[in-house]
């Protein structure tokens, strides 16, 4: 196989001010599909000019990552996609990792690439080790994906605005008996949580810690039950109550919001209510 076997495919939520620098890294020879959360007509018409490779679709409005991601995995043509997110960029080297990697677990439905964290949470990593490693769920900055082994297993669930749409799609994965892997050889620059233009920071900020909380309730609710989840919850709703009454009392305005938010987000989850919220920008 080669490069050109490999489409790219990116959801892009008011990311102007980075998503040159990740399309500036990827190889022209690699078809990118980019859904943009939007209506943005300027943003697709520059992009598709200055990058021949890059076919933008515009979704109208917000459709969060896994709902967007969907719309571009299922217009790919190749055998093989990776998904990233804007403020990630590869390395001269990384597609032709990811091949080579390829090579020694054929069978795979998920490759990713590993990082610090990931290293520090297993003993087992050998540095000299460039085998890919087996494992049940992955990061969603960076996911190499073998296209048919997702046919009876579909994508993400939309149901997930943002947050544990990926856990969710590597659980059925792995009970259906499909292999996910770390590649150690395969390095990817990864900004973390600069996907979209700073101007917005403070409302994409409220938009997280609601959508992490009701993510949080309802993956573990999918997989585990209601009284499971609310176990496992429980203490965030109550440190968040809490912490909603102090701030009001001393007026700290900045810290009542994000807990607020957090707290609005378990109260939905808990309630039975969809996934909302939309950042209001």
């Amino acid at each position: 196989m080669s490069i050109k076997d490999i489409t790219i495919v990116i959801t892009s939520f008011k990311s102007d001010e980075i998503i040159r620098n990740c399309l500036n890294s990827i190889d022209n020879q690699c078809e990118i599909i980019l859904v943009e959360n939007s209506n943005n007509i300027d943003f697709k018409t520059n992009l598709e000019k200055d990058f021949k490779n890059v076919k933008c679709f515009l979704t109208g409005e917000n459709f969060g990552y896994g709902k967007a991601n969907n719309i571009g995995l299922n217009k790919v043509k190749t055998k093989y996609a990776l998904i990233l997110n804007p403020d990630a960029s590869l390395y001269p080297s990384t597609l032709n990792d990811f091949i080579s990697s390829i090579e020694k677990v054929p069978d795979f439905a998920i490759i990713a690439p590993f990082n610090q964290d990931q290293k520090n949470q297993n003993n087992k990593f050998e540095e000299r080790n460039l085998t890919p490693m087996p494992v049940n769920n992955v990061k969603g900055f960076a996911m190499f994906l073998n296209i048919s082994q997702f046919k009876d297993v579909g994508f993400f669930d939309e149901s997930f605005f943002i947050y544990f749409e990926e856990m969710d799609l590597c659980k059925r994965l792995i009970n259906l008996n499909k292999k996910i892997y770390l590649a150690p050889k395969v390095k990817i620059n990864h900004s973390g949580g600069q996907s979209h233009n700073k101007s917005i920071n403070e409302e994409m900020e409220l938009s997280r810690n609601w959508h992490w909380m009701w993510s949080t309730f309802n993956y573990h609710k999918k997989h585990k039950g209601f009284l499971v989840s609310l176990l496992i919850v429980f203490p965030k709703l109550s440190s968040a109550l809490i912490k909603v009454i102090i701030y009001s009392i001393i007026f700290n305005k900045n810290k009542r919001k994000i807990y607020y938010q957090r707290l609005s987000g378990l109260v939905n989850a808990i309630s039975g209510k969809n996934s909302w919220y939309r950042p209001k920008v």
